[in-house]
């Protein structure tokens, strides 16, 4: 009996983590063989029609954990989408991996097929084997956050997204990013970090290109520049990742008080039009049709309520029985709606009405009918 409650323990354990599978890639480019390793998200295989954004962690004989676990952990919390994280195994072979031309800082000899192994071998390979959507990061430490760089260049960049850890940059990267950066015309993240104590080469070139590509002035590019003053050159991934997680999603995260506070409060449009652009933004960037949080919900009613704008409850209201039509939480809107606009009589029966439904968010068929049975007892009904 103990050994079966094991047997059981250890699937229940394994279709309820995310997966760890290595691959030996045997590369043309390379004219030899490379290990990656593939995290796919929990549940990956439950459901055929879900898609996944997709990092690519170069170092991924070091940094592919580190990448892999806060994804998870982040993506377990809603605070970013599930992804398909694979790291790409390079122990001792950074150096010729990471090659580039002295004269123009391009990729040259085994840094070129290495460029092309990842663009015209690896990604087409993910892409047919794996559900992933066209979001992509690219995660680099040192050389290889100099290397990601490359696929920036590209005139369809590869990837949507570039982390940029400690960089060890080639010369000419200073002029090229910030060129390419300011001539972006789809939406792009890049973060850029280094600690105090890298080396004095790289804090100087990191500072020099954060102050050119800070200069940019382009809708289209969010960027964000840290530096950390105690890790060190090796122990800051652990620090740097998180935090670009944390602002390379920061639209799918739920609505925080500091963002009610600072930025719904203050609108001089619609709420609803916020939150229903904050999802048509999800949906643009990931290719994920996020259902609306009942909390971001909450949040646009109370932004209603503190400015009195009671005529934006009647859009808040349809769009809550779109997103929730078994539950009451749209009626309750509509009926706010009514019951400040005028039209006490519909207000009841909307209250009323909602008795049938699920109850949701604190919102009880009491509640709606203690509701009704005030505007009657007020009016006469």
């Amino acid at each position: 009996m103990k050994q079966l409650l094991i047997v059981l323990l250890f699937f229940t354990v394994n279709f309820t983590t995310s997966q760890v599978k290595y691959e030996t890639f045997q590369s043309s480019k390379l004219g030899d063989e490379r290990q990656i390793k593939i995290q796919l998200p929990r549940g990956y295989d439950s459901n055929q029609e879900k898609v996944y954004p997709l990092f690519i962690v170069f170092d991924g004989d070091y940094m592919f954990e580190a990448v892999a676990g806060n994804v998870d952990y982040y993506s377990y919390w809603e605070d970013m989408p599930e992804a398909i994280v694979v790291g790409v195994n390079q122990l001792g072979k950074r150096y010729d991996d990471c090659m580039y031309s002295e004269q123009n800082s391009l990729p040259i000899e085994t840094g070129a097929a290495f460029f092309e192994f990842v663009g015209m071998e690896l990604m087409p390979h993910l892409e047919y084997n794996y559900r992933i959507t066209n979001f992509k990061v690219a995660v680099g430490h040192g050389e290889t956050a100099n290397f990601i760089n490359y696929f920036l260049l590209k005139s369809s960049p590869l990837f949507q997204a570039y982390i940029s850890i400690s960089p060890e940059l080639a010369p000419d990267m200073i002029e090229y990013v910030p060129e390419r950066l300011g001539k972006l015309q789809s939406k792009a993240f890049y973060y850029l970090a280094y600690t105090d104590n890298d080396s004095k080469s790289i804090k100087q070139m990191s500072e020099a290109l954060n102050k050119d590509i800070s200069s940019l002035e382009n809708e289209k590019l969010q960027y964000t520049f840290k530096s950390f003053e105690e890790p060190s050159h090796y122990s800051l991934p652990a620090h740097v990742i998180p935090s670009a997680l944390e602002k390379i999603f920061k639209v799918y995260q739920p609505i925080t008080k500091q963002e009610y506070k600072e930025v719904i409060l203050k609108l001089e449009t619609s709420p609803v039009e916020y939150l229903a652009e904050k999802y048509q933004t999800i949906l643009d960037l990931f290719a994920i049709d996020k259902q609306i949080l009942v909390n971001d919900f909450k949040a646009i009613a109370a932004a209603i309520e503190k400015n009195e704008d009671y005529e934006q409850y009647e859009s808040l209201g349809k769009m809550a029985r779109k997103h929730y039509p078994k539950a009451l939480l749209g009626n309750y809107y509509l009926a706010r709606f009514y019951e400040e606009t005028g039209e006490p009589k519909k207000a009841m029966r909307t209250y009323q009405s909602a008795y049938i439904l699920d109850e949701i968010a604190g919102l009880t068929k009491d509640l709606m009918l203690e509701k009704a049975d005030l505007i009657k007892a007020d009016f006469g009904y």
